[in-house]
């Protein structure tokens, strides 16, 4: 007797939904993609410029296109690019944070707790 099926992808569909995309990511480590450096074919480079580095400018640049591609990348993307495109999202919006911690919070937007 079977408990749960296999999807196509290889997730048991049983507790999949219980889980993040990190958990479901193989490359995924928990804060950061496996080092990159013993896969062949990949370098520093293509993994973006430290969001240290960038101006506000291209730092919203980027944080936008990520934005714009997330649906995509989620469900059409291989899980490598998934995992890469995390990563980013997350060096980026932690870059943006930590430039803007008094951010101005539209009132409009909070809810009664």
């Amino acid at each position: 007797m079977m408990t749960g099926s296999v999807r196509e992808d290889g997730f048991a569909s049983g507790g999949s939904a219980d889980m993040s995309p990190e958990q479901r990511v193989p490359e995924w480590g928990g804060d950061q993609v496996a080092d990159p450096a013993g896969a062949p074919g990949l370098d520093g480079d293509l993994l973006g410029i430290d969001p240290t580095e960038l101006t506000d400018e291209d730092l919203i640049r980027e944080m936008h296109s990520l934005h714009r591609t997330r649906l995509d990348t989620l469900r059409h993307a291989a899980d490598s690019a998934l995992a890469n495109h995390l990563r980013r999202t997350a060096e980026l919006e932690t870059e943006y944070l930590a430039r803007h911690p008094g951010r101005e919070v539209d009132p409009s937007r909070l809810r009664d707790a």
